[in-house]
């Protein structure tokens, strides 16, 4: 009954608006209280939660892909993907994908996609004769390949709290971050097919050349985040300082698109975001220990596989609780409360827990487009001001891609364990 009432606080904080990290503290510590348990639990769980060397790799994955926004960086790569891309059927649309899966292996986020390039790739779509909507739709659905493709903030917090090789997660969702791209990249070509959408422009090598020469300093990036990573040349924290510095070079050595007044404001930015993010982590960890001491996930698991043995659909119903839990939670809160008890039932029915982070972060990043909370729509309807709910059905379409990678992720291991087998097994 305490455990029922722990969830039901929780619920209807969040309901009233309480913010995510006070709403976890505050239901964790009235439980903690009402069973006669020290509060001083709560201190030592939270800085436990936050006592951990991968999680300095947050701010500055942050950090980095603010100072490429504010660097001019992302106008560059969007260039060099319009080059390469753009001659196709419905050409601003594949410029879309391909310039977000380039900033994917800078930045880790799905929301810093979409309100760094978001603004340059539906202007110029609008300006070649796209429609808002189908402009909108693609540009919120390509952003999700942000977390995907490594560096993933997600799947950093996933790590630490799982307990599970970074690198191997990263590893694992190269293949699924292209693979959504590619099944983005199809649904675009029936829709310019089917709506008649022009051509960007001609291909033409000399263009081709130009822009990769222009982009060429940037495109490093991801190459020495990802490749340094898999290596074992960094570890993913060394990675995201090493992201950082580069970032800082080009943008004040290179280019001189930064200012030092620009690197101090996109620091006090990097700040504010890491502190709510870290908040959020320290608050889950009081949660999660309560489920864990109360072995609220071995009774879970056992409630599942009493009801059903059947792994495919045990799978389905996991995944159709974390899509209906991604639709009223932010992403990072929802991985540190799900973790501690969908893992263990992942385990139990015979998961990898490298390929159930996968899933959960895809299952995750289709949360950010949907309502109530919809990070990434809130973000693309402030940048292209078009009203929320227009932002909502114009994504509506491009879900359908995405789910039918997520369905494949979830029942065809192969192409999420591939790499990090191949790697460090």
């Amino acid at each position: 009954m305490s455990i029922l009432f722990l969830f039901l606080m929780l619920f209807v904080l969040l309901v009233m608006g309480v913010p995510v990290a006070v709403a976890l503290g505050l239901s964790s510590l009235t439980f903690i209280l009402f069973n006669g348990m020290p509060s001083l639990v709560v201190l030592h769980n939270m800085i436990n939660g936050i006592n951990s060397f991968p999680l300095i790799a947050i701010p500055f994955f942050i950090l980095a892909g603010h100072l490429m926004n504010t660097g001019g960086i992302t106008t560059k790569i969007f260039n060099f993907a319009r080059a390469s891309v753009g001659w196709a059927h419905g050409g601003l649309g594949h410029v879309n994908i391909g310039a977000s899966v380039i900033f994917a292996g800078m930045s880790g986020a799905a929301v810093a996609d979409a309100g760094g390039l978001g603004n340059i790739e539906i202007k110029a779509m609008r300006d070649a004769g796209y429609d808002t909507d189908f402009s909108v739709g693609i540009t919120a659905a390509s952003s999700t390949i942000g977390p995907i493709i490594p560096p993933s903030l997600p799947l950093v917090i996933y790590g630490v709290i799982a307990d599970t090789s970074i690198g191997q997660l990263f590893a694992a969702g190269l293949i699924p971050g292209l693979m959504m791209a590619m099944a983005l990249m199809i649904m675009v070509a029936w829709k310019a097919r089917l709506k008649n959408y022009p051509r960007d422009e001609r291909f033409s090598v000399k263009h081709f050349f130009e822009s990769l020469l222009d982009a060429a300093l940037p495109l490093m990036t991801p190459i020495i985040i990802v490749g340094g990573i898999i290596t074992g040349v960094f570890t993913p924290t060394e990675a995201a300082i090493a992201a950082v510095a580069y970032s800082a070079f080009l943008g004040l050595v290179v280019y001189r698109t930064l200012t030092w007044r620009g690197i101090l404001r996109v620091s006090m930015d990097t700040i504010e975001t890491t502190a709510a993010i870290l908040m959020i982590v320290a608050s889950s960890a009081i949660f999660g220990w309560i489920l864990t001491a109360n072995q609220v996930a071995g009774q879970f698991a056992d409630l599942l596989l009493g009801f059903t043995d059947n792994k495919i659909v045990i799978l389905l119903l996991i995944t159709l609780m974390v899509l209906i839990i991604g639709c009223f939670m932010e992403t990072i809160a929802s991985i540190t409360i799900l973790v501690p008890v969908l893992l263990p039932v992942a385990v139990t029915i015979g998961l990898d827990p490298v390929h159930f982070g996968i899933i959960l972060i895809l299952n995750l990043m289709l949360g950010l487009l949907t309502p109530p909370v919809g990070m990434v729509l809130y973000v693309l309807s402030k940048v292209s001001s078009v009203p929320f709910e227009r932002c909502v059905i114009a994504t509506a379409p491009f879900l359908v891609p995405l789910v039918t990678v997520l369905l494949l992720m979830t029942f065809v291991p192969f192409f999420t364990m591939w790499l990090p087998t191949l790697i460090y097994r």
